[in-house]
């Protein structure tokens, strides 16, 4: 009975692992350069057509990725999260009437989106 209880609390936490791993995954670059915001995350192990990315709002984007999570006949001793559903707070306004461009290469995303310029200059008088 112990050891069933045991392989039931181990099957929970890996399970919790991956639900806190899908919401902290990716790590992410942001930095802003020129009038430009952008966004680095490390996708390793995803194709380019299993990634969507959304933008919600003026500063907030999504990032949503899937990926096969078993091989035929391989017995899994730990294993990366094969779903990543991460919603980032930027740090910016981003120009969304504006074309926003994602390039996948090499298991890194690159986000490059147009920034609203900063504020309205008020005349003290």
């Amino acid at each position: 009975m112990m050891e069933t209880v045991k392989k039931e609390i181990s099957k929970r936490l890996e399970e919790l692992s991956k639900e806190f791993y899908e919401n902290v995954i990716p790590p992410l670059d942001i930095y802003e350069n020129e009038g430009f915001l952008y966004i680095i995350a490390d996708l390793p192990g995803f194709s380019k057509d299993s990634i969507k990315v959304r933008l919600l709002g003026e500063n907030y984007l999504q990032i949503i990725a899937e990926r096969e999570s078993k091989i035929e006949g391989t017995k899994y001793i730990s294993q990366r999260p094969t779903r990543i559903d991460r919603k980032i707070r930027l740090p910016l306004r981003v120009k969304s009437d504006q074309q926003i461009a994602a390039k996948y290469d090499n298991g890194v995303l690159t986000i490059k989106a147009p920034v609203q310029s900063g504020g309205v200059t008020i005349k003290i008088e």
